[in-house]
């Protein structure tokens, strides 16, 4: 009789090429990450922010000529008459500070709650033009902040957070409570609500996509921390289309400009909360078709009872 050979003992596999897998993909997510988060604040400059010129034709023509010279394609101007149509245009939130010269003295009005990037922009811009007037025999250009952060809070680092907190604690936010709650409350909604929907549409696929919507791009692209037109390319108009973005804007609008220039982040806000009930409406409307139609399946149909009567012979 044939002596078997022993069986060879298995082998555990090498753990080296899960942990070259997980390394790769860590690499991947952190790359992804980074290149989100720092893209848009390396590419930030500025280009397009809109701002104002008052005084007469010929004062404004020369100052627009002269910003086009110092920052080209920098500034969008608007021309209004006098100081009054400047201010007006800033407290709309229509332009985000002006270069006044209808009193003949340049003066630099500013917004730093609408963004401090661009408050420093123009403070820059009225340090230049103080340089240029010094060769002069004009007085030093003037810097007026119209409408100014907190002063607990001059950089409006507050971001979005608990509206109590912000502007009771921390001093971040002005304006009504109600009104930043609420703006607050329909940012949470609007992404809550929209990732929620994606998620019991598609299980955890639609979940990866409403985080990456809402957190990838959302949040890197929304401004906040600078200007939508500061942003490279189309992204800050993107950026103005998730709630995110459109959140920041609406809190702004709240607690610094008593909800001026709210309409288009409350449009944005209210079309993402209902996209996401209208999926998870479309989600429960497909589970109670799958139920229904799986209890279908399963009831057994009573088939009918034949009886045969035999035919008496005789």
């Amino acid at each position: 009789m044939a002596a078997q050979a022993p069986l060879a003992a298995d082998t555990p596999p090498s753990p080296w090429p899960t942990v070259a897998r997980v390394v790769v993909l860590l690499a991947v997510i952190i790359s992804v990450l980074l290149t989100a988060f720092a893209w848009p604040s390396v590419r930030s400059s500025v280009h397009d922010v809109p701002i104002a010129v008052a005084g007469p034709a010929a004062a404004v023509e020369q100052v627009s000529t002269a910003l086009d010279q110092r920052l080209p394609e920098g500034f969008e101007t608007t021309e209004v008459a006098d100081t009054a149509a400047a201010e007006r245009l800033i407290r709309d939130r229509e332009v985000y500070g002006a270069i006044d010269v209808s009193s003949g003295t340049p003066q630099v009005i500013m917004a730093s709650a609408a963004s401090t990037a661009v408050a420093q922009t123009l403070q820059r811009l009225a340090t230049a033009l103080s340089q240029a007037q010094a060769q002069g025999t004009n007085a030093a250009v003037a810097v007026r902040d119209l409408v100014a952060l907190p002063a607990d809070d001059p950089r409006g680092a507050g971001g979005l957070a608990l509206a109590a907190i912000l502007q009771y604690w921390l001093g971040s936010l002005n304006g009504a409570y109600w009104g930043n709650s609420g703006a607050i409350a329909l940012t949470i909604a609007a992404t809550s609500l929209s990732i929620l929907g994606l998620e019991s549409l598609l299980g955890y696929v639609g979940f990866g996509l409403g985080a990456i919507a809402m957190m990838l791009v959302g949040n890197p692209l929304s401004g906040t921390s600078t200007a939508p037109e500061m942003l490279p390319g189309w992204s800050g108009l993107l950026g103005q289309l998730l709630p995110p973005g459109a959140g920041g804007q609406l809190l702004r609008s709240t607690a610094f400009f008593d909800g001026r220039g709210a309409t288009h982040s409350v449009i944005v806000l209210v079309t993402w909360l209902v996209f996401g009930v209208v999926l998870c409406l479309a989600s429960g409307l497909r589970a109670r078709r799958a139920a229904t139609v799986a209890s279908g399946l399963l009831r057994t149909p009573e088939s009918p009872v034949s009886t045969t009567f035999a035919t008496p012979t005789n």
